[in-house]
């Protein structure tokens, strides 16, 4: 079963596509340890590589062919990326979403920095992917038409978050 898992930063993409790997024990691809290993094979930071792909649309292309090459090639994967849902032919589709407050505590948690800064990065960093994707890809990251789960990680924990996919896969095999 192929499953991709898609949200902004600090949604808690990460933590519930390792939950769901070591649950259904099956392994996880992650689209932002791919770009956070372009940004170092770049010699740049995440922020500062961002930057650089709004302005290089071959950074975005090789991201998704890199995952995509992975997906293709495997029976049972996780895929967890902002795009991977749009790129994968995925038997499940799910978007994580948390207001910003949220997500900029987590990234400041994440990443050890002062919140203004986690705020200020994750905001510029969305409006950075916001205009990449649509220009790029023609795709609306707001879009959530072809998720089969969108849920507000804000809510729960992960591990309940790893339930409700779990429940909402079963019920899923059940219809089937």
């Amino acid at each position: 079963m192929i499953i991709t898992i898609g949200g902004l930063a600090g949604s808690g993409t990460t933590t519930a596509a390792e939950i769901l790997s070591k649950e259904l024990n099956i392994p996880f691809l992650s689209a932002g340890n791919i770009f956070r290993d372009m940004a170092e094979e770049h010699g740049m930071s995440l922020l500062e590589f961002s930057k650089y792909a709004e302005d290089n649309t071959a950074i975005d292309i090789e991201l998704d062919k890199r995952q995509a090459d992975i997906a293709n090639k495997s029976k049972d994967l996780i895929v967890e990326g902002r795009l991977s849902a749009h790129f994968i032919n995925a038997d499940f589709r799910v978007w994580l979403l948390a207001p910003l407050a949220i997500r900029a505590e987590r990234v400041r948690n994440r990443e050890s920095k002062s919140l203004d800064l986690a705020m200020k990065e994750t905001k510029i960093r969305e409006e950075s992917e916001v205009l990449r994707y649509l220009d790029i890809h023609n795709i609306d990251i707001n879009n959530f038409d072809i998720y089969d789960l969108i849920l507000n990680t804000d809510s729960f924990n992960p591990d309940s978050i790893s339930k409700i996919v779990l429940t909402s896969l079963d019920t899923l095999s059940l219809k089937d």
